[in-house]
């Protein structure tokens, strides 16, 4: 898992080379990972039920509005986000994509778009590729044992950007009700640090960055 260049508190392990397969082609990368991982803990089975089912909806992220005005502050928040993003991805369509999935998954898991975008700046850094030195892959460095236990095990799919998106958001949802609302406990098991600070601490100061009135 990563973390964003200059977030304190937290300790950073460099890593070696990686080639990874993505899609239908090999892609050849350096993506150095920081952080923890999620450890795995034996799921009730209504638990891994419900889990693999909110996995298994292969909706596509199109965003739904009630209304206009809900429409329109979408649109002001794809906007600012987008101005903000320019930085870690180039291109207009890369960054309007990659913001409609985070804006879809979150909803759909019931998380603050926020909570998620700083999540994935602490954990990749916003990169699709990053791996951590345990495994972790991905925009939200998911655990490849999750496709196992709620997916299809296929753990080359957690390259796959909405894949991704959808098991970090699912997951954090997850942890979120285990630890009955308490996000500081729960950002910890996400990162396998549960009770230690630096990591809720970055991803919570990361979260600023995104947060948006409009």
């Amino acid at each position: 898992m990563a973390v964003a260049a200059g977030l304190p508190g937290v300790n950073r392990r460099s890593f070696g080379l990686l080639s990874l397969l993505a899609g239908a082609g090999l892609l050849s990368t350096l993506e150095q990972a920081w952080a923890g991982a999620q450890i795995e803990e034996p799921l009730a089975d209504a638990v891994r039920t419900a889990l693999s089912a909110a996995i298994a909806n292969n909706a596509p992220p199109v965003p739904e509005f009630a209304n206009t005005e809900a429409r329109l502050h979408y649109l002001r928040w794809l906007g600012a986000m987008s101005e903000r993003l320019k930085k870690k991805k180039h291109e207009w369509q890369v960054r309007k994509e990659f913001l409609q999935t985070v804006w879809y998954e979150s909803k759909r898991a019931g998380l603050d778009t926020s909570l998620v975008l700083g999540l994935i700046q602490v954990e990749s850094n916003f990169r699709k590729f990053a791996v951590s030195s345990v495994g972790a892959r991905g925009y939200m460095q998911v655990m490849p044992f999750w496709t196992r236990v709620i997916g299809d095990g296929d753990a080359g799919k957690l390259f796959h950007m909405q894949t991704n998106l959808r098991f970090g958001c699912v997951i954090l949802r997850h942890y979120l009700e285990r630890e009955r609302g308490d996000l500081f406990m729960a950002l910890g098991r996400y990162n396998g640090s549960r009770g230690k600070a630096p990591y809720p601490d970055a991803v919570l100061a990361a979260r600023r960055q995104w947060e948006f009135a409009g």
